[in-house]
């Protein structure tokens, strides 16, 4: 399951690195691990931040409503 997961975000990260550096670069791979990196540690902010956006804080006031 792990592979499947880090399989996807090389493809993807492949993908992106191909926009701005030639497949047959020495430093593909090195460029394809850094954006990979880099769209992990995206996820795992997203993932992280996420609830935060949903969680409904209602206005309690002490003021009775005339």
């Amino acid at each position: 399951m792990l592979s499947w997961v880090v399989r996807g975000l090389l493809i993807v990260a492949g993908v992106v690195t191909g926009w701005f550096v030639a497949k047959d670069a020495p430093n593909f791979g090195v460029i394809q691990m850094m954006v990979a990196l880099l769209l992990l540690t995206l996820i795992v902010a997203v993932i992280a931040f996420w609830p935060d956006r949903w969680k409904f804080k209602p206005h309690h006031s002490s003021k009775p409503c005339s």
